[in-house]
């Protein structure tokens, strides 16, 4: 049983994919009345204005202009990681709403996840697992080779946190980096990891024997990466995706992988989520694909919980929001 006095806040729902984990359900509970989306719809009128907060996970409850026209005294919403392209930024600021992420709380757990994977791809880690557990298996061929890290030359589309933490990584792998960003980093910055910048981008993708896109979705940025943009990269080169499916044209990227305009793929993020089972992708033996898991460790979601919570509190409480997204 809930205790009626505390914060009205809408989560989704208790169960299912998008469901909380029971930990963190137990944790919410000490601070807040949740209400899900099934409770809120079968009463409206008893629950829209006493739910002051929206809680997202999993990508839901999705917001939208009914939903924000039905809770009077909403104050806030809190979305967990960095990526904010499952909202409309503009519908919730018109409803002087605020808005919080965890940008911080997730950019080791993506940063490993992306050096994973690349890992992953250049040494061919899932086919060699095939093999090596295969029944049809009588020898290991001394010729099936994939390729060295060390040494590589490592390209960041988007250096902001996260990119950031990849650049650090990899400085350990002693590989060069280069680097294409909105905005140049410090210069002690890019020393500190021996990052190099490119202020044009087909520079970077020439260079690269592996390119990681770390951006945000916007609209500049939707099918970034595309059949001019693959032409461009190696042969030998990797393309490892921790950002959004959508930073990609996937058809083309299909082709070039088919055809050898480049070698393999490391996608943690496709469009759509989870791709149809009849997907090319799927086929495909030079492509490494995870569930969207950047930020799927204990410790992580754990953290973005815990920042999820401060962000709450200080909101309802009046007070400056930790991890606020200032609205235009």
């Amino acid at each position: 049983m809930q205790d009626q006095k505390l914060p009205c806040v809408l989560i989704n729902s208790f169960e299912g994919p998008s469901g909380m984990n029971e930990e963190y359900i137990k944790d919410l509970k000490k601070h807040f009345n949740l209400i899900t989306m099934r409770e809120f719809l079968e009463n409206k009128i008893h629950f829209s204005q006493k739910i002051q907060a929206i809680y997202i996970w999993g990508g839901k409850p999705h917001i939208d202009q009914e939903l924000l026209q039905s809770l009077p005294t909403l104050k806030i919403i809190v979305s967990p990681g960095a990526g904010l392209d499952h909202l409309d930024l503009n519908l919730i600021a018109s409803f002087g709403v605020k808005l919080a992420n965890t940008s911080r709380a997730v950019t080791n757990s993506t940063a490993d996840l992306g050096m994973a994977l690349l890992l992953a791809s250049a040494r061919r880690i899932l086919e060699g697992n095939e093999i090596a557990t295969s029944p049809d298996t009588k020898h290991f061929n001394v010729n099936w080779m994939g390729q060295e890290v060390t040494g590589s030359t490592l390209g960041i589309i988007g250096m902001g946190r996260i990119g950031y933490k990849i650049a650090q990584r990899a400085k350990a792998f002693e590989m060069k980096i280069l680097y294409h960003n909105r905005n140049r980093r410090k210069v002690e910055e890019e020393q500190a990891v021996g990052a190099h910048y490119c202020a044009k981008l087909d520079e970077l993708l020439q260079q690269s024997d592996f390119v990681m896109l770390v951006v945000s979705l916007t609209p500049q940025t939707h099918k970034f990466i595309g059949k001019r943009e693959l032409g461009l990269m190696k042969p030998t080169a990797s393309l490892i995706n921790i950002g959004r499916g959508q930073l990609v044209d996937q058809d083309a990227l299909v082709e070039a992988l088919q055809t050898g305009i480049i070698k393999a793929a490391g996608l943690d993020v496709t469009d759509p989520e989870p791709l149809p089972r009849s997907h090319p992708l799927l086929k495909l033996k030079n492509v490494i694909l995870t569930p969207h898991i950047g930020s799927a460790t204990h410790q992580s979601r754990h953290l973005m919980m815990e920042n999820m919570v401060e962000s709450l509190l200080a909101a309802l409480s009046g007070l400056p929001i930790p991890n606020e997204v200032h609205l235009k």
